[in-house]
């Protein structure tokens, strides 16, 4: 899509790698820009039913780029600034977002992968939200995502201290979905992405997902209400009797509904 962000899509699998290597993938505005616009194309195209997020060379992405040094965090002059650093977040895309972290992830590197819905590590990487560190503070987020992750306490340990951890400890408070090595990041992101796109009805992983994003927020009764009038949406129609043929049938299903044409009136 630009220099600092590489878009390809096979098979129903976006791959989305952020590309600046020689830097460590540090996140620059135009790197920012392309991520959004890709995020919104893997939204609204039905060819797009999961996306891995990843990067190129070693690194996942070591953070801001700091070329500009002293200047790097200096007051914003543009009066729609947003800490968020790309719009939309991951989470609030409708196909699943999978981040394969084949490398070191620091600051932004990291708060943008837990934005994803899994995120598989690098055995090998060091993690950390370390902008308490740089005078900063932890954005496109985090604030959000890491305690639904890990848990308050979790998070307050890690987002205070600004302190790095490793794939191991990444593993065991839950940071990470799977810790494997560098090399098996990629193939493993991937294998999970086009297990997705060949075997699941593309509308049902959309509204489980956007419902599994917001029902921290919900009591199990508004859960169970917004379940309630999702079923409804989705029961009786193509998917849900083709989906029970093609498992009694022993075939790859073939769906009809779609994200774009078929997304229900969102429940309150």
């Amino acid at each position: 899509m630009n220099d600092d962000l590489r878009f390809e899509l096979r098979d129903g699998v976006a791959r989305i790698t952020l590309h600046r290597p020689d830097a460590g993938n540090a996140f620059s505005g135009a790197m920012g820009r392309a991520l959004g616009d890709a995020y919104r194309r893997c939204d609204e195209d039905d060819a797009v039913r999961a996306v891995v997020l990843t990067g190129a060379g070693s690194a996942f992405c070591v953070g801001a780029d700091l070329a500009a040094g002293a200047d790097t965090f200096a007051a914003p002059e543009q009066a729609d600034f947003s800490a968020a650093a790309f719009d939309p977040p991951a989470f609030a895309i409708r196909k699943p977002v999978i981040a394969a972290v084949n490398g070191h992830a620091i600051g932004l590197g990291l708060t943008m992968a837990l934005q994803c819905d899994l995120r598989i590590l690098a055995r090998e990487g060091k993690y950390g939200i370390v902008q308490v560190r740089r005078g900063v503070m932890p954005d496109a987020y985090a604030h959000y995502t890491l305690p639904r992750i890990v848990g308050l306490s979790r998070a307050a340990e890690l987002l205070l201290p600004g302190r790095k951890l490793d794939g191991a400890e990444a593993e065991a408070i839950g940071l990470a979905s799977r810790v494997v090595p560098a090399a098996e990041v990629l193939p493993l992101a991937l294998e999970i992405a086009e297990d997705i796109a060949r075997h699941t009805a593309p509308l049902s992983v959309a509204v489980t997902k956007r419902l599994l994003w917001e029902s921290a927020a919900l009591s199990p009764a508004e859960v169970e209400r917004k379940e309630t009038a999702l079923h409804h949406h989705l029961m009786g129609r193509a998917d849900a009797i083709e989906g029970v043929r093609a498992y009694l049938e022993r075939r790859a299903p073939q769906w009809k509904l779609s994200v774009s044409r078929d997304w229900p009136e969102w429940p309150a």
